[in-house]
């Protein structure tokens, strides 16, 4: 349906061709293409409010300002509210009042006419004021809350004859999970679904105690969602574990377990952990969804001289590739950009990962199990009996995985893999230090590719900010430089940025940097070497997306560090 109404403005001349070409492109695989364009400031959502009512006839109102009943919102359910993407504002005589924001959509409302017995009367809203007054009633954390009042609710009829002695036996923990089995499955599916609609990578569930909380990161930062009831904290760890296959007798060692829903017409698989603690297990839920791998390079972050850089290793026929920076930077979605990339049907790739995040069609993905033996090492050396030519190697922990890689690369092998440093040039010196000889460094590394994320500022309320020059200067920014920010807004949850983008340090072992590590250069002399030959530095990079406008000047520098 929306691009049935951007097709429409695109007849009416309301928006451009080239305008129109971008919103299907970029939402070939799901989204909505006037979202886009107003996100892009291609529609000015006054002007589009004003033109659909003229245009159909219909009225139009501020949702945003408008008072709704409770007992209106309860005509339609959560569910029938997105399905139909109608608001029902008022109800009187028979008559339904609900707020649209997609006109070409009003012959789906019929079948509402059937579900509440009533006429339906539609009025035009935009697109902002529909979704907030949508999250402002029906959004996930309502069903959230709703879920955890009717939990509470029951657990205190079911504990209304307790002796008020806690349970800790094996088999009544698992007796006291059954017998409140609705209300805590209903705060697990609350949990995992807010986490999903709020675009959270991580969920912690986490007991301490006096209190038993549920935090998310959002874009990279952990916020509150909510605190469940401190009585429940066994039934729902519980609850976890079982989902997640693991071992609910067992709670004084660590575990790791996955869960796979669907959800939103898609797969989405967690990864789950679990540790004791002192007040009992905290559970981590590590959020792996498909719809959020970006497998294409050219929207990664990369500007067009990185790419180039970057292409150039994973392209050449032999040769190692590393990404390197902290867990959660996006090395593994670099690497599967590249494996996605590289992958046809005339080369044999197969990667050894632990865990293997996503599935890729046509790669051969193994999973490491210390527990037997299948250690990166191991699984490495099998690998190169099974012809390949390009390896993944998930990451280069020990000397023997690190030594087994370098072989690899040298024998004919493209190899692929990540490491933990804070720069580049230093993952050089880190190789060395696990034992490698600096002429085997020298005669397998290709590329190394250092990485970060920042958040990106929220399209809909980012604003100027004003910058002294001399600020300005100090950073290496022209003045003339205009920087956002952002003002918080229902679209962000108030935090004035709404998801990441990543920035690089790319380093192209050039003739020079080979020569100065078979001389025993310092890891700060690579570095010095590599700017002078035009490597840009997670500082640089950062400020370039600054300069862009699409992240502010204060979270490029929280992210990095002064070169």
């Amino acid at each position: 349906m929306s691009r049935q109404l951007a097709e429409l403005l695109l007849k009416d001349k309301f928006i451009s061709q080239k305008q129109f070409d971008s919103a299907v492109e970029t939402c070939k695989t799901g989204g909505s293409h006037i979202r886009f364009l107003i996100e892009n400031r291609a529609v000015a959502e006054t002007k589009l409010l004003y033109y659909l009512s003229q245009k159909f006839g219909l009225p139009s109102i501020n949702l945003a300002k408008f008072e709704i009943r409770p007992e209106v919102l309860q005509l339609l359910s959560s569910d029938l509210t997105r399905k139909y993407q109608a608001i029902p504002i008022q109800a009187n005589q028979g008559k339904l009042v609900v707020a649209v924001y997609d006109p070409t959509n009003l012959s789906r409302l019929d079948d509402l006419k059937f579900k509440t017995k009533m006429t339906i009367e539609p009025v035009l809203t935009s697109y902002t004021a529909f979704d907030i007054t949508l999250n402002k009633h029906y959004g996930a954390s309502t069903h959230l809350g709703e879920a955890l009042k009717s939990a509470t609710k029951e657990l205190k009829e079911e504990m209304k004859d307790s002796t008020g002695i806690e349970l800790v036996e094996v088999h009544e923990i698992d007796a006291q999970t059954k017998a409140e089995d609705a209300p805590v499955i209903s705060i697990v599916n609350s949990i995992l679904s807010e986490a999903i609609t709020r675009g959270a990578s991580d969920i912690h569930v986490e007991p301490y105690e006096k209190k038993f909380r549920v935090r998310m990161r959002i874009d990279g930062v952990l916020q509150q969602m909510t605190e469940l009831p401190l009585e429940m904290k066994r039934a729902i760890t519980a609850r976890f574990k079982i989902m997640s296959r693991m071992d609910i007798a067992e709670s004084r060692i660590p575990q790791d377990g996955r869960i796979k829903l669907r959800a939103q017409g898609s797969e989405i698989d967690f990864r789950v952990n679990s540790v004791p603690t002192l007040f009992g297990e905290k559970i981590v839920l590590r959020i792996l969804s498909k719809k959020n791998l970006q497998l294409d390079m050219q929207k990664l972050g990369f500007d067009s001289k990185q790419l180039e850089l970057f292409k150039k290793g994973i392209y050449a026929p032999n040769g190692m590739v590393l990404v390197t920076g902290p867990t959660g930077s996006g090395k593994t979605t670099t690497l599967y950009s590249a494996l996605s990339t590289l992958n046809q049907i005339t080369d044999n790739i197969s990667t050894t990962e632990d865990p293997v995040e996503y599935n890729l069609e046509g790669i051969n993905q193994i999973q490491i199990h210390k527990e037997i033996g299948l250690t990166f090492a191991s699984v490495l050396r099998a690998l190169l009996r099974q012809d390949p030519d390009i390896i993944l190697v998930g990451e280069i922990r020990d000397y023997e995985t690190a030594e087994i890689a370098v072989q690899s690369a040298l024998t004919g092998h493209l190899v692929l893999s990540t490491l933990h440093t804070n720069d580049a040039p230093s993952t050089i010196t880190r190789l060395m230090n696990m034992g490698l000889e600096p002429f085997l460094v020298v005669a397998s590394l290709n590329t190394i590719i250092a990485q970060r994320l920042v958040r990106t500022l929220c399209p809909r309320c980012k604003v100027e900010q004003t910058v002294p020059k001399e600020k300005l200067i100090q950073f290496g920014l022209p003045e003339n430089t205009i920087c956002y920010t952002g003002k918080g807004c229902p679209n962000c949850n108030n935090l004035g940025y709404r998801g990441r983008i990543a920035i690089y340090e790319i380093l192209d072992f050039s003739r020079t940097l080979k020569e100065m590590v078979l001389k025993g250069a310092t890891s700060l002399e690579l570095k010095q070497q590599s700017i002078q030959e035009g490597m840009q530095t997670l500082r640089t990079s950062a400020l370039g997306k600054v300069s862009e406008g699409k992240t502010s000047l204060e979270e490029a520098l929280a992210a990095t560090m002064e070169s």
